[in-house]
């Protein structure tokens, strides 16, 4: 036996046990697997920068638990009071609202808050004005997060705005990830913003190798403490004039008002005291409630997940959703790579009869290999009964579900296993059967923009095209 089929031996039976040490599912095992000996060397690259599942994340955990219960004033100890009462007023509530409340909670101790106005924007022709219009309204502070940041033509708008009020006296943060945000350019646009008074900090940097893979993929804005913005968008030029032959780009956003706001200041508190190693937000930062604002009422929780979630918070949430449905789920993601979890709660709920529709992009402009590979997944759903719409009419970035029309989600979590396993991210739990019916509305409408995929066309389709997807769903589990 050669020296250099000894090494191989050795190194593969050294990577296997290591692999199969994490106790990871057994798809994603057999996918790191299957790179490491397809791909000695650039397997081992590529596992060092995107497959490690532990290592560097877990003071953002001991800051949740250490600071929302109250620790900040007495506004956040109020937002546990009030869900301490909707719990207790759960009794006389729908069944799904019990389980889901109860689930996400215990998933990632996000708090039931009742005192919410709730405005749904859709796409960035309704969001950039609004935010536009709340920034030009800040007396003390903003505070803004994206995983995507351009310094494009919305960029350069943004930076001429926020370096003005920060001339005011306003205080402005601004968080970026650094992967999505990747470019010299970029690079540039943040020594101006800094010497334009903007503090703007990456969330993690790049050259922190441990944690390289943990993106940061939020989107927030508060702005005063009173104002905040959730939900799919980014900023960028591309959202209002996508270019790339594409016509559009459809997303879906939140814009809050009341206690809610000052919870998701707690989320961007944590997510800046990690980035820049420096102290909690002070409390100045989280008002007491407006009469106004208390007067108001919408239930809804801030689900909150990443590498360093136990339990999976944003999958466990999706799973609530369609295992907890009694009539219909209406689902829109851009991405669909499925844990076996959600391809079985899908599958089931459809063979029980129950009216289950997924709307993807059809072909986006990135990531094909991803694209390739939920056509596999969505074969499997649709041949138990799912409708799956294949959206063609631009970028459909949205990610939203909504069970039965009485629960609403909204959010940053696509339907893929960074964004379930690997991803900071966040989502809007509205329990508001008027947000709910908002958003079954713009599924409707968005169906004049599909068409409906036929899995008995697939798989008699191509074979060389079908090879290739299912090469692709190999390593899904990576992607």
């Amino acid at each position: 036996m050669s020296y250099v089929t000894i090494g191989l031996t050795i190194y593969v039976v050294a990577v296997a046990a290591y692999i199969v040490s994490e106790n990871r599912r057994p798809q994603s095992a057999f996918a790191w697997l299957f790179l490491f000996i397809t791909l000695p060397l650039g397997g081992l690259i590529i596992y060092i920068l995107f497959g490690r599942m532990r290592g560097g994340v877990g003071r953002t955990r001991r800051l949740i638990r250490q600071n929302l219960p109250g620790h900040l004033n007495a506004t956040l100890a109020r937002a546990w009071d009030e869900h301490a009462a909707a719990i207790a007023a759960m009794d006389e509530a729908p069944t799904l609202w019990r389980r889901l409340t109860n689930l996400v909670h215990a998933a990632s101790q996000a708090t039931v808050t009742t005192s919410n106005g709730v405005e749904v924007l859709i796409d960035a022709e309704a969001m950039y004005p609004r935010l536009l219009d709340d920034i030009k309204s800040a007396r003390r502070s903003i505070h803004l997060q994206y995983y995507i940041w351009r310094p494009d033509a919305l960029g350069e708008r943004l930076r001429a705005l926020l370096t003005a009020k920060a001339a005011q006296g306003v205080e402005v943060r601004v968080l970026y990830d650094p992967v999505g945000s990747f470019g010299l350019r970029m690079a540039l646009y943040v020594r101006r913003m800094r010497r334009g008074g903007v503090d703007m900090r990456p969330s993690s940097p790049l050259w922190r190798v441990h944690t390289i893979s943990y993106r940061n993929h939020r989107k927030i804005a508060v702005i005063d403490g009173r104002v905040g913005y959730t939900g799919g968008l980014n900023i960028g030029q591309e959202h209002l004039r996508p270019g790339r032959g594409l016509a559009r780009w459809r997303d879906t956003h939140l814009r809050l008002t009341g206690l809610g706001v000052r919870v998701l200041q707690s989320v961007f508190a944590v997510d800046w005291s990690n980035a820049t190693h420096g102290p909690l937000l002070p409390a100045e930062h989280f008002p007491p409630l407006s009469p106004e604002e208390d007067e108001a009422f919408t239930p809804l929780q801030l689900v909150v997940s990443g590498p360093d979630s136990e339990w999976r918070a944003i999958r466990q949430q999706y799973f609530g959703m369609i295992i907890g449905a009694r009539k219909r789920v209406r689902i829109q993601t851009p991405y669909f790579i499925l844990e076996e979890s959600l391809a079985e709660a899908l599958k089931a709920a459809a063979l029980a009869g129950l009216d289950v529709s997924v709307m993807v992009t059809a072909d986006g402009p990135d990531q094909r290999i991803v694209y390739w590979a939920a056509q596999t997944y969505l074969a499997e759903v649709a041949a138990a009964g799912v409708e799956v719409l294949l959206y063609e009419g631009g970028f459909l970035h949205a990610k939203t579900v909504v069970t039965d029309g009485e629960v609403a989600s909204i959010g940053s979590g696509n339907w893929d296993i960074r964004s379930f396993s690997i991803n900071y991210e966040l989502n809007a739990l509205i329990y508001d059967p008027v947000v709910a019916g908002q958003l079954e509305s713009a599924y409707d409408a968005d169906r004049a923009w599909c068409r409906r995929f036929d899995p008995d066309a697939y798989r008699s389709g191509p074979r060389l095209l079908q090879f290739r997807d299912s090469m692709a769903r190999l390593v899904s589990p990576l992607l």
